[in-house]
């Protein structure tokens, strides 16, 4: 689907500044993610931009809603010409299955339904004490992954520290994108499950997500390169 297995979180809020980092790395990257600030501010027209140049996109709103309103988002997503976009696996069933009848609907095969798991800013007291599910998180991230495959999704968000049991519960079709992946020296920010992108791809991560650590760099283009000559 794309050059090399990095995606690349345009965490802006301005379409022009969307637009330069699009194209200082352009060459490099082939697969941009649009997520809730830049598209609640600029709307379609960074995803008609990213798409004009022939690139990819990775649109990350995470949709939880009831059914007969996920079906028509994920309808709209797919009309839209977006790659790839989110859901959250705790809507459930019904709802992980009304995305993918959105997007038949449409007759455009080639989109990725993705399935949040459990967002990497959630560590196990979080899971368990604040959100009051009982388990390991490794329990839940492997419950709503494998539900989210039997309801013919296409792959999960997930951390990389759960990257392995995915694999082995999920077997090697299923796709694993990995956010909360920072190069040696970042810093971790608001991830608290985090590793490098060379642990995450050798666990078994198809792509991963990196905003900040190349988006806030001097170079973006060179900080870009690093990230994919280090993997």
């Amino acid at each position: 689907m794309t050059k090399n297995p990095l995606i690349v979180a345009l965490d802006v809020n301005d379409l022009d500044q969307a637009k330069v980092a699009v194209d200082e790395l352009l060459d490099t990257v082939g697969v941009f993610k649009v997520g809730k600030e830049l598209f609640t501010k600029v709307g379609p027209s960074i995803v008609k931009y990213i798409k004009d140049k022939k690139a990819k996109v990775f649109l990350d709103l995470k949709y939880h809603d009831i059914p007969a309103t996920l079906k028509g988002a994920a309808r709209a997503a797919a009309d839209l010409g977006v790659d790839m976009f989110t859901i959250h696996a705790c809507g459930g069933s019904a709802m992980m299955e009304s995305a993918i009848e959105g997007v038949k609907a449409t007759g455009n095969k080639d989109v990725l339904t993705l399935a949040v798991t459990v967002l990497t800013s959630i560590d196990q007291d979080v899971l368990n004490q604040q959100i009051n599910v009982t388990g390991t998180l490794e329990d839940q991230v492997i419950h709503l992954a494998k539900m989210a495959q039997n309801c013919g999704i296409s792959g999960v968000i997930a951390s990389p520290l759960e990257i392995s049991s995915i694999r082995k519960n999920c077997g090697s079709i299923f796709k694993i994108v990995t956010p909360g992946v920072r190069p040696i020296g970042s810093a971790s920010q608001d991830q608290k499950r985090v590793m490098t992108p060379k642990q995450a791809m050798d666990n078994g991560a198809n792509y991963i997500v990196i905003g900040r650590p190349i988006m806030l760099a001097e170079n973006r283009l060179q900080a870009a390169k690093n990230i994919i000559n280090n993997l």
